[in-house]
């Protein structure tokens, strides 16, 4: 089984300039995706696939690989990610080189951990799935979530749940936005990191942190500590 890691860094981000290598706790933000990968030593490669010059000389400082750019196409903000996975399949096997999976680790995962990584691809092969990913529970039922109408009045948007108790109501969960792992022939075949037949662990609040604002950024710098009991001295 060749397995091949892939972290995407664009260099356009938006809502925080330079997010992918701006400094968290010390270090540029995706050096702790690409340390992660690594240090499961599951894969063959660890590759980032970016279409920016200094995110490029970054991730190889941090020993991934930066074997070709990303196109313009899928550098802009509507490319998804199993367009961007799909390039680089499809530019690896131009060189020869094919792999039977993949491991998507996001570039603002800092809190990712090697033995989540290692744990979803170990379920992945012994169920026999096509991706599996990990997921974190809603913290309040989302089927109690409310809106505002069109008059502006607050009210449910599923009203048969006015009087439902939350313990009764059955679990839902969300992405937790940190990395995939995916059949390289199901996510070509399917186009999507969310396989027919593909499954899910399941990740705690502390390993989850969305970075979209300066806000999320201290929050996980937060978690990070808590995870890792890191200290100023």
């Amino acid at each position: 089984m060749s397995n091949l890691c892939i972290i995407p860094a664009r260099g356009g981000s938006k809502r925080i300039p330079r997010k992918n290598i701006k400094p968290f706790l010390g270090k540029p933000l995706i050096a702790y995706s690409i340390k992660a990968a690594l240090g499961s030593q599951l894969f063959d490669e660890v590759m980032v696939s970016t279409d920016d010059e200094e995110i490029a000389g970054i991730a190889k400082a941090y020993g991934a690989k930066v074997p070709f750019p990303r196109s313009a196409e899928n550098a802009g903000e509507f490319a998804t990610i199993a367009d961007v996975l799909a390039e680089v399949v499809h530019q690896y096997e131009r060189l020869g080189k094919k792999y039977d999976t993949i491991c998507c680790i996001f570039a603002t995962a800092p809190l990712i951990r090697i033995e989540r990584i290692v744990e979803a691809y170990y379920m992945m092969l012994d169920n026999k799935l096509d991706s599996v990913c990990p997921i974190v529970e809603f913290s309040y039922p989302i089927l109690r979530a409310l809106e505002f109408s069109e008059e502006n009045y607050l009210q449910m948007i599923w009203p048969e749940h006015l009087r439902s108790r939350s313990q009764d109501m059955k679990p839902t969960y969300h992405d937790s936005g940190s990395f995939y792992w995916v059949k390289t022939a199901a996510m070509i075949n399917e186009s999507t990191l969310f396989c027919k037949k593909g499954s899910a662990i399941v990740l705690n609040e502390l390993e989850v942190q969305d970075i979209d604002s300066e806000t999320d950024w201290k929050l996980a710098e937060m978690k990070y500590k808590l995870l890792y009991e890191v200290t100023n001295a």
